[in-house]
């Protein structure tokens, strides 16, 4: 027998598409400028998520019925319906029954679909839920965890919506599946965002790239040492507003070192989660590191401040014994005859005699 908490599924009955309405609080959409109107909808959902694709298959093959939308009552009017689950493919049949709204967005290249198909997609089927509230496990376990992910940025603004309406994040976690704490990071990162934009200036729109990271926000806060220079702990951060006031300021540099400022003509120090975010947590770690980074050193340098001189004389040791090694194993192959290589690897080969020398000597003093 079906616990209370499970969603009671619905016959599916064949809706007409005026009934149907884009969802304003799509966790997809909730990161993208813009009005909440039908039309703001529809123009948000073809600039973001590749609706085209989705108009080019329907109008050749028309709306496949085992799919189902899934909508709830909309309680603002009489026998209409908010979807919830399948607002893509819904705007895509709006797109294609009707001709003023595809040229009011710019969505000109859209293809026409034939007579039958276009009668076909004025009803489509819908599964009819009491509220979200009966949807949310479904969806956490679909989109979060599951098979049809949204980016993670989408990921994190419904776990915080959903524990926002009283759900814990451990009963959020349990319900979808989550054994290794991607809801709990989720959420620390999203309430990092969302303070960072309250309290320190920080802008999704200021950003020096093409796309947002969310990525680099969450994975970076989940690392001991980008939480103690935030002042938060992994237990304490997962609250409203984690970052205590005196370390505004550092959040604030985290979000720049994070995401760049475009105003500032700050590129980001975080290009790639690997190696960067590694580097990061370890000269955050690190005083005089920091002050390097802070001082407009490049994050590679600070990087090496940090590690002190043994390390990096260990790590530049093993990186040239590597090189040397892959060279050595192609030499017969990539090698040409060429003058000027030769006399690199000469130069080298004096290079790695005096390095060794002098390590036979602190070794024999040592000794």
């Amino acid at each position: 027998m079906a616990s209370e908490s499970q969603p009671t599924k619905l016959n599916i009955e064949m809706k007409p598409v005026e009934r149907l309405h884009l969802d304003p609080d799509n966790p997809r959409l909730a990161h993208l400028p813009g009005g909440r109107t039908q039309e703001d909808l529809v123009r948000a959902m073809w600039r973001e998520m590749a609706v085209d694709e989705l108009c080019q298959s329907i109008s050749e093959n028309g709306f496949f019925p085992e799919e189902p939308l899934l909508a709830i009552p909309d309680p603002e009017t009489n026998g209409d319906f908010i979807i919830v689950e399948g607002n893509r493919r819904l705007t895509a049949v709006m797109l294609l029954l009707d001709p003023a709204l595809r040229k009011s967005i710019r969505a000109t290249d859209i293809p026409e679909a034939t007579a039958e198909i276009t009668e076909q997609l004025k009803k489509l089927p819908v599964a009819v839920y009491p509220n979200k509230e009966a949807l949310w496990e479904y969806f956490g376990f679909r989109h979060v965890n599951g098979p049809k992910e949204w980016d993670a940025l989408s990921k994190a603004s419904y776990v915080a919506k959903i524990h926002r309406q009283g759900h814990s994040l451990d009963e959020i976690a349990r319900k979808i599946g989550d054994k290794n704490h991607t809801v709990k990071r989720f959420f620390r990162g999203y309430m990092l965002l969302e303070q960072a934009e309250q309290q320190v200036g920080f802008s999704r729109r200021n950003v020096d790239q093409k796309r947002f990271h969310f990525s680099h926000l969450y994975t970076a806060a989940a690392y001991p040492q980008i939480q103690k220079f935030l002042g938060i702990t992994d237990v304490g951060s997962l609250v409203e507003n984690p970052v205590p006031e005196k370390f505004l300021p550092e959040l604030k540099e985290m979000m720049t070192w994070l995401f760049g400022d475009k105003e500032l003509e700050k590129a980001p120090v975080v290009q790639k989660q690997n190696p960067h975010l590694g580097w990061l947590r370890e000269v955050v770690d690190n005083r005089q590191a920091l002050s390097a980074l802070r001082s407009g050193i490049s994050l590679e340098r600070a990087r090496a401040i940090s590690l002190g001189d043994g390390r990096r004389f260990e790590e530049a040791l093993v990186s040239a014994k590597d090189a040397l090694q892959e060279a050595r194993g192609t030499v017969t192959t990539g090698y040409k005859g060429d003058e000027p290589l030769l006399r690199d690897m000469e130069s080298m080969m004096k290079i790695g005699n005096a390095v060794l020398k002098e390590m036979r000597d602190i070794a024999d003093s040592a000794n």
